[in-house]
């Protein structure tokens, strides 16, 4: 399927690993002008010879920490044009509610909340004036099934479907989307490491490990397997495309079935 994107700008946030790097991949395979953000000029050259080894098209870079107002300043100065707006940019950590301290609450939000408003504030409304346009999310199935050692952060993913959906009131009528994809424990290097850090045996198989933590912190999962994060890209990628102009103020769910309601 030609998901029509070569004349389209894209803009993805933390583009230089994990989700984040193969959603950069699946856009710019379809054609579309893709930029990502990374706090080093480092990662950025590795993501982009990364895409470029795998036969990709190239990919641009900026070295920015968007999850700052300074930050995004200098992506809104080098970047006037964006039609595709991906916030990928988190983090996240594992904390009894307890040990979580106002610091903690403040950089959670500070990254995955308001790197992506300051820039859905500033590329919206040309989006409009341009009658289309598409503002995507990347929250998790932590925003609907909260971890108990992650609550600030699930919290933070809640706040983003908010945001997406409350965007979403503003393009009434017009070509523009906002809307938010919640993936699942997806395969990293930094999930895998996390894994490990919260296995009985850390030195154990990650075959172990995984089945480990799908059976004791995620039994509702219904695939019982980690997502791929190009599983995720090209999801994002559709959602992204003129292909999914019916789809407005969603919450799309790509979780392996472990959030268990039907709405």
């Amino acid at each position: 399927m030609d998901l029509a994107l070569n004349d389209k700008t894209a803009l993805v946030t933390g583009g230089t690993g994990g989700i984040g790097l193969e959603i950069a991949r699946a856009l710019s395979r379809e054609g579309a002008a893709v930029t990502i953000t990374g706090r080093s000029s480092r990662t950025i050259d590795a993501a982009i010879a990364d895409i470029r080894a795998s036969g990709g098209p190239p990919v641009t870079g900026i070295a920015a920490d968007v999850a700052t107002a300074e930050g995004a300043a200098i992506v809104t100065a080098a970047l006037s044009r964006v039609d595709i707006l991906v916030n990928n940019l988190g983090i996240y950590e594992s904390k009894a509610f307890g040990d979580i301290s106002d610091a903690d609450w403040a950089n959670l939000f500070e990254v995955n909340v308001m790197s992506g408003v300051r820039l859905a504030r500033a590329y919206l409304p040309a989006m409009l004036e341009r009658n289309w346009g598409r503002i995507i999310f990347i929250s998790s199935e932590s925003a609907l099934a909260i971890p108990h050692d992650m609550i600030h952060y699930a919290t933070t993913k809640t706040a983003q479907l908010s945001i997406a959906r409350g965007l979403s009131q503003l393009t009434r009528g017009t070509g523009v989307t906002v809307n938010s994809v919640l993936p699942g424990p997806t395969r990293s290097d930094g999930v895998v490491e996390f894994l490990r850090s919260q296995a009985a045996d850390p030195a154990a198989p990650i075959e172990q490990i995984e089945a480990e933590f799908f059976r004791d912190a995620r039994p509702s999962s219904i695939i019982q397997r980690m997502i791929e994060a190009k599983e995720i890209g090209d999801l994002v990628a559709y959602i992204a495309s003129p292909r999914a102009s019916a789809t407005n103020g969603a919450a799309i769910r790509a979780e392996g079935g472990l959030v268990n309601t039907i709405a």
